[in-house]
Order: structure tokens, then C-alpha cells, then sequence
């Protein structure tokens, strides 16, 4: 398996979990965090035995923002390449066919939390803090934060916290939209991967058809949107694993789905 410098990538049962590993740093994203999640993402893509990834960070953040130290220096271009950098990580990760879950064990701050928003879900620890802090350094969001952030829960929460930087707790999260459940900061991971192994469990065509028609259909308007939906419905017809998922259904058995 591919290592990284910033990066721990392991697989479970069909799981891939991608930690963060800069604990002493918070996680910072730096350019390096940036090239590796870039990196991994391209690989996980190419991989049909990985049913669903976890983001999450080592120790006791998930990514605690970008690395001011970096930044603070850049000149103008160098910003504008830094932020493309970020950009070509967090769509790679967020075109990803498979269900992507973040597991918020902590603070998810500026980059942190667009990273956390690359994700289908969101899971947050009792412990976790998320904002989007970065106008009381003078700046915007630069990794997508200012787009997917009213995409996820609404233009008008959106704006309140890019116009204030406030940090929400994990149950602020919850009340926002922006997370799906707070979890007990014990257990958490295990808790996550259960969850990710219960999807990775159902038909993998289905889950990748469904994504895909979720995604698209996003952007277009409801009845092209339902074109896509049908159109993806009857492209699973020829697989095995619908055929093997209704005939299970009909001998009341647990079906054996093979991702073809």
C-alpha cells in the first residue's frame, strides 16, 4: 500500500480510513498535506474494493486550519497556487464514486472544516469544534469553503459564520445542518467505521449509482435531474448483483453482491 509523508491510509473489510498525521501541528494543512490527500484520493478512485472512505485526524484534532507559518509569507501568486492546490485536493476527494464519511474527532477549523465538508457525511465527536475562522486573519475560505458551506446548510447560516468566524460546538453542528449525529467522543472511530461497513454491506453498483445520480442531479433542474435517476435505475438491470440482490430478496436470504 502507498504511504505518505502527512498521511495514514489503511483499509478495513472495504473501508479505507485516510488519517491527517501531523498531531504535533494539529493537522495543519500545509502544501504537503494538500499533494498527499490530492495523491491518495486519485488512488482510492482506482480501487473497487474500497465501498467507502473515512476522513478523520491523528490525535486530538481532525484538522485544526490551514498552516498559517506557510501561508503568511506567500506572495500573491504563490497564494493563488496554494489555494488551486487545496482545491484540486478537496474536489478529487469529493468526486470520489464511493460514500465519503468525515469522523470529526475535534477541531475542524478553516481547512479543516472544508475539508470535513468534501465528505457525504459528517459525524462529529461530543468534543468536536467547527468554524470557518478566517476573516479575523484578513482572508476568505480559499479550499471551497465559501461555496460548499451554503450548498450544506442554507446561504443565510453560511454567511453568518464566514461574516463572523464563529466556532460552533458539536451540538451547535447538529442544530445548524452541519453535522448528522454528535457520537461519544469514546468509541468514535469504531463507531464511524461501523456505520461506513453497514453501507459498504448494500450493493456497491447501487451505492456508486446512487452518489452519482445525488451529485449530478444537484446541479440540474428537478426533471433533467430525474432523467439522470432513471437512467442510472435501469443501467444497474444487467449486473450480477441486482440479480442477486432480488433473488435473495426472494429466497429470504442475505445476498452475496460482487460489485459487478
Amino acid at each position: 500500500m502507498t504511504t505518505f509523508e502527512t498521511l495514514k491510509l489503511e483499509i478495513r473489510d472495504g473501508v479505507a480510513i485516510l488519517r491527517v498525521n501531523r498531531p504535533d501541528k494539529l493537522n495543519a494543512l500545509n502544501a504537503q498535506v494538500l499533494s498527499d490527500l490530492h495523491q491518495a484520493a486519485n488512488i482510492l478512485a482506482e480501487n473497487t474494493d474500497v465501498r467507502a472512505l473515512i476522513l478523520t485526524g491523528e490525535g486530538r484534532a481532525f484538522v485544526a486550519g490551514a498552516d498559517i507559518a506557510q501561508m503568511s509569507d506567500l506572495s500573491e501568486s504563490e497564494a493563488h497556487e496554494f489555494g488551486s492546490l487545496g482545491h484540486r485536493a478537496m474536489n478529487a476527494i469529493e468526486a470520489l464514486p464511493f460514500p465519503v464519511i468525515s469522523a470529526v474527532n475535534g477541531f475542524a477549523l478553516g481547512g479543516g472544516l472544508e475539508l470535513a465538508l468534501t465528505a457525504d457525511l459528517i459525524y462529529v465527536s461530543e468534543k468536536a469544534k467547527l468554524g470557518l475562522p478566517e476573516v479575523g486573519l484578513g482572508i476568505i475560505p480559499g479550499f471551497g469553503g465559501t461555496q460548499r458551506l451554503g450548498r450544506r446548510i442554507g446561504w443565510q447560516r453560511a454567511r453568518e459564520l464566514v461574516y463572523t468566524g464563529k466556532t460552533l460546538s458539536a451540538d451547535d453542528a447538529l442544530r445548524y445542518g452541519l453535522a448528522l449525529e454528535v457520537l461519544p467522543l469514546e468509541g468514535f472511530l469504531d463507531e464511524v467505521i461501523a456505520r461506513a461497513q453497514a453501507m459498504g454491506a448494500k450493493g456497491p453498483l447501487a451505492i456508486r449509482a446512487a452518489k452519482k445520480a445525488m451529485t449530478e442531479g444537484a446541479e440540474l433542474p428537478l426533471h433533467a435531474a430525474n432523467q439522470k435517476e432513471v437512467e442510472a435505475f435501469a443501467g444497474l438491470w444487467n449486473s450480477h448483483d441486482r440479480k442477486e440482490g432480488m433473488q435473495a430478496f426472494l429466497e429470504k436470504r442475505s445476498p452475496s453482491f460482487e460489485g459487478r
